[in-house]
């Protein structure tokens, strides 16, 4: 946890000030209401939802304790509103950023993590991606069935690694800002991710990294190995490898493309 100082100059004073919300037995309608405008704002990025976008047959659902809090979450996740606005309009692996961001309330620690859903998206579709993170051990430890998932990774704890505090402010742009307001459709850590550097920090208000942190430049090339999507005149035995040699302000765009066409990329290295 920082203090209440720190907290204020990097933005994060309300999470720090809020207790995770529950909803607990014997609730009152107040209750319910209380659970599902948090959840809407942890899932859908702090976006501002019209009433006529509301998934009024899940809270009603939620309000008769016919699901939990983690089945109401998982509904707005695999709803077509959340596709529309983070799935759809973003790269794939600017999605997986938020999908971390907003489900397990931290950051990707790793290019590992990434390359794991990619993958399994690419394999299992896009309700096999939403469901592994809230049937995950790591989501039903931190938040069980009945606690609105938050951002874990403001505070220190236990089985967290410390530089996810540093991954999540490069997603983080203050408690008044929104994840479709930042216009970013590309990763924001493809680069510190690929060579395993802590992320810098950067205020809300100013943009400016805070002394301490670790960024380094990013005119850097970056070499993809890649199995090729199996053919007729391919088969799956006979895949064959290919690198790609790509600077990072490509290496976003590239691995779109190398998904779209049904490659699998296996590793990603400095050039």
């Amino acid at each position: 946890m920082v203090g209440l100082l720190e907290g204020g100059r990097l933005g994060i004073r309300a999470f720090e000030e809020t207790k995770p919300v529950e909803l607990r037995p014997n609730y009152t309608e107040a209750d319910v209401q209380t659970v599902i405008l948090a959840a809407y704002r942890q899932v859908m990025g702090n976006e501002h939802l019209m009433l006529r976008e509301r998934l009024t047959s899940a809270e009603s659902l939620l309000r008769q304790g016919q699901i939990t809090v983690r089945d109401f979450v998982r509904a707005i996740a695999l709803s077509e509103l959340y596709r529309t606005k983070f799935f759809y309009p973003n790269f794939q692996t600017r999605f997986i950023e938020l999908n971390y961001k907003h489900l397990l309330g931290r950051a990707p620690y790793d290019e590992s993590e990434i390359a794991f859903h990619v993958d399994l998206y690419s394999n299992q579709g896009f309700e096999a991606e939403i469901n592994s993170y809230l049937d995950s051990p790591e989501y039903l430890e931190n938040f069980g069935e009945n606690i609105v998932p938050y951002y874990r990774g403001f505070s220190t704890q236990k089985g967290d690694k410390t530089l996810g505090f540093n991954r999540l402010f490069t997603l983080y742009r203050g408690y008044a800002s929104s994840d479709r307001a930042q216009n970013q459709k590309q990763s924001r850590l493809t680069w510190e991710l690929a060579r395993n550097l802590a992320s810098p920090i950067q205020t809300p208000e100013s943009g400016q990294s805070l002394v301490g942190t670790t960024g380094g430049s990013r005119g850097q090339l970056y070499r993809l190995t890649v199995i090729q999507k199996a053919t007729q005149s391919l088969p799956q035995v006979r895949r064959t490898t290919t690198e790609y040699t790509v600077p990072y302000e490509q290496l976003s765009t590239q691995l779109q493309r190398i998904h779209r066409a049904g490659g699998r990329v296996m590793r990603i290295t400095l050039a």
